[in-house]
């Protein structure tokens, strides 16, 4: 059985996170999405709540499962029993940040590999930041986000 996790930090999960998703249950038996706690990052959500949107969005897909981890992704994956490690990659700008980790993550576990998934081409300029900065303006980002997200946006946000 080919289990895969697919990590981030999903603050918040967008559309294109589903889309990543949806690509990789096509090619794996069953992929975990695991909320990143980063430390060097100042989250809009806790992770619980990231956890908690993430099970709504995806409750479709009976072989996805959520998760969280604290430290190194690799160590996760092996934690979990994973072989590979899902990466969206929008843009050549991802290029050169997720080749590197890939490079990184294969020195430290050369048994777990990085693969790369392209989101559909609507979604290429698509990603958290975004998202939260126009919703802190109160901007419509209906068609970005999962009915879920944009409820919880609205509240974070109070419109």
């Amino acid at each position: 059985m080919a289990k895969v996790i697919y990590p981030g930090t999903f603050d918040p999960v967008t559309n294109g996170h589903i889309d990543i998703v949806n690509r990789a249950v096509e090619l794996f038996d069953e992929v975990i999405v695991t909320v990143a706690k980063n430390p060097s990052k100042t989250s809009l959500f806790t992770v619980e709540e990231r956890v908690e949107m993430l099970r709504e969005s995806l409750k479709e897909f009976k072989s996805v499962h959520i998760d969280w981890f604290d430290g190194l992704v690799v160590d996760h994956a092996k934690q979990v029993g994973a072989i590979g490690i899902i990466r969206g990659l929008r843009a050549v700008s991802d290029f050169e940040y997720e080749f590197q980790m890939a490079l990184m993550n294969r020195k430290l576990a050369g048994d777990i590999t990085t693969i790369l998934l392209m989101p559909h081409a609507r979604y290429t300029y698509l990603n958290s930041t975004i998202v939260r900065n126009l919703a802190q303006f109160h901007g419509d980002v209906s068609e970005f986000v999962p009915p879920i997200v944009l409820k919880k946006l609205k509240e974070k946000f109070k419109y």
